[in-house]
């Protein structure tokens, strides 16, 4: 099922004496958020003035927030986006979509397990499944993973010797 919002970071402190706050993204490149038009805090939406990358962080101008102690207000507060409003390209999706899939084996159709964690690595990402027993499947397209479908809740995965 497809998730509505989006964790895609959090605001980790004030940046300068005119209200900016720094973000640490959450999983998402720094340049994703700059493409992001409004953001979400507490459950309410917020449309920045202003945002920018800074040293792998983004800085955000939220409105109404014009002097560090406004900003430090948001210090650690999740930011999320609506799914909605951003389009990722053809077969990459949020990790945190990704969570709670069934994973099957393509070539049997086996259930192998539900996708529990999403952890980087330097080559690629790695998905954990667990199943009967707990599955290390690199996220490698076409090569491991075959299919993703969100609204099914399922991942076809290339089952390799050894696996």
């Amino acid at each position: 099922m497809k998730q509505e919002f989006i964790q895609v970071g959090r605001i980790v402190n004030a940046h300068g004496i005119r209200g900016e706050v720094r973000v640490q993204p959450r999983r998402v490149s720094p340049a994703l958020l700059t493409r992001c038009k409004t953001f979400y805090i507490d459950g309410q939406a917020v449309v920045p003035t202003a945002n920018h990358v800074h040293k792998d962080m983004v800085l955000l101008k939220l409105p109404g927030v014009d002097d560090m102690n406004a900003a430090l207000t948001y210090k650690g507060k999740p930011l999320s986006i609506r799914r909605s409003d951003i389009t990722l390209p053809d077969g990459e999706f949020f990790d945190d979509e990704l969570l709670g899939l069934e994973v099957y084996d393509c070539d049997t159709g086996a259930l192998l397990g539900t996708l529990t964690a999403v952890d980087e690595y330097p080559a690629s990402k790695v998905y954990t499944v667990k199943g009967e027993r707990e599955i290390l499947i690199p996220a490698v397209k076409d090569a491991f993973i075959r299919s993703v479908d969100l609204d099914a809740g399922r991942m076809n995965v290339k089952v390799w010797e050894g696996m």
